[in-house]
């Protein structure tokens, strides 16, 4: 992998991630853009602990434009984009509208590919392993800065999930917090060594799962199953099956077996609703440990801590979405239509060849 870095014209940063290490990335951007001022704030809850952005600058983001004016696209002739180069592999750049900035954090965007009409599904195991290299390349870095707590590397695909760009592409939010779903881990994580003298709850979970009738599939390095619990008809939870905090610690045999399987689990989403409907609506997220301290999660450190990928779709049959109405929004109590051994077997059904 070679990484190059530059700026934008309004002062962003760009960093161009290549699979040959021979690339050549001097193209400079030759756009009229004036710096980004941005809005952002973080307000906490008093009653329930958690924190809010506010970021009524991203009011005026680029919303549905035509596949012509894509602003993920690379430059070419006099049509500018956020990329100046004519082409790239991997691209990551700060976010012009950013959700969290400056003190706040920061938010940047990951261009899986140059090819507009692509998913991270029909890229290569190459491809997929660069990407693997630029998050963990991101999360190493944006740990560094003095306000970031923690690092999220995620994806949303389709417009059902409200993506507002059709290009293949995901985010990566760094928080100046704990997120409250990781605060919740964390705690769930602390309660259980307590209660069974030092015993890693990630650990046994994993450990029920793989003895379980949910697994979708598993490999020597990486185990994807249906949660017990789960919140949404088909989601699935890749775990490697040797426990690390986060990205950075992933083992090189792991890093090198993640493609074939996660493109796996894509392509076996796509088939889920049949050939009708063969591009799934998804989130895909890695949770990673907080790079802060732990205070408060009393006799727990980031070892205790499991890094995996979560992958779940918010439509539960073809043609009807799984909305988040009173309950799921109003009290945070969710309802699944599916049981989640019916999910995993379905996804099991589904080989992706």
């Amino acid at each position: 992998m070679k990484k190059t870095s530059t700026r934008l014209a309004d002062g962003r940063e760009l960093i161009y991630y290549d699979l040959r290490d021979d690339t050549v990335r001097d193209a400079v951007d030759r756009r009229p853009l004036e710096r980004t001022v941005t809005t952002s704030e973080v307000r906490r809850d008093p009653l329930l602990g958690d924190s809010v952005a506010i970021a009524s600058h991203r009011q005026g983001r680029t919303y549905h434009p035509p596949a012509d004016e894509c602003p993920l696209c690379p430059s070419q002739g006099e049509r500018l984009s956020e990329i100046p180069d004519s082409s790239y592999d991997v691209v990551v750049f700060e976010n012009r509208f950013p959700s969290l900035a400056g003190d706040s954090g920061r938010c940047e965007v990951v261009c899986f590919t140059s090819d507009h009409n692509a998913s991270f599904a029909d890229l290569t195991e190459e491809q997929a392993r660069l990407v693997l290299d630029a998050w963990t390349d991101r999360t190493s870095e944006l740990s560094h800065l003095p306000s970031v707590e923690q690092v999220f590397c995620f994806e949303n695909r389709g417009a059902e999930i409200g993506v507002t760009l059709g290009h293949p592409h995901g985010q990566i939010y760094a928080y100046p917090f704990t997120t409250p779903r990781t605060a919740l881990m964390l705690r769930s994580l602390a309660a259980h060594k307590e209660a069974t003298g030092g015993e890693n709850l990630f650990d046994a979970v994993l450990e029920s799962e793989l003895a379980g009738e949910r697994v979708v599939l598993e490999s020597e390095h990486w185990v994807a199953f249906v949660p017990y619990a789960a919140h949404w008809p088909y989601e699935v939870h890749l775990y490697p099956r040797r426990r690390v905090p986060d990205l950075l610690g992933l083992e090189e045999d792991a890093r090198t077996e993640f493609p074939k399987v996660y493109l796996e689990l894509l392509r076996r989403f796509d088939r889920i609703f049949g050939e009708n409907e063969p591009s799934t609506p998804y989130i895909a997220g890695w949770h990673q440990a907080p790079f802060g301290q732990l205070e408060e999660f009393e006799g727990v450190n980031r070892d205790d801590f499991a890094l995996h990928l979560e992958l779940f779709t918010i439509r539960r049959t073809s043609g009807k979405l799984k909305f988040l109405a009173g309950s799921e929004s109003g009290m945070n109590v969710f309802i699944n239509d599916i049981r989640p051994e019916a999910a995993a077997q379905r996804l099991r059904e589904v080989a992706s060849s």
